[in-house]
């Protein structure tokens, strides 16, 4: 009697559990607005560019270490 309580129970909460998520989420409200950009697109352009560069700096610099390992 006690497992069957247990299983109905646990069945229950499998099936009402998606619906309690929908009630949790609101539809109706607005969604949040953005910040404006950070800057134009070129500088924008120009902030990736630099990072690019600089990982192939610490790559190329990183591959350059392990060829030729520090000798004790």
């Amino acid at each position: 009697m006690l497992k069957r309580i247990a299983m109905i129970s646990l069945g229950a909460a499998i099936v009402l559990a998606p619906l309690t998520a929908l009630a949790q989420t609101d539809q109706s409200a607005a969604p949040a607005a953005s910040a404006p950009p950070a800057g134009s697109h070129k500088s924008q352009t120009r902030h990736t560019s630099n990072k690019s560069g600089e990982r192939a700096q610490a790559s190329a610099k990183h591959m350059l270490h392990m060829r030729h390992p520090a000798q004790p």
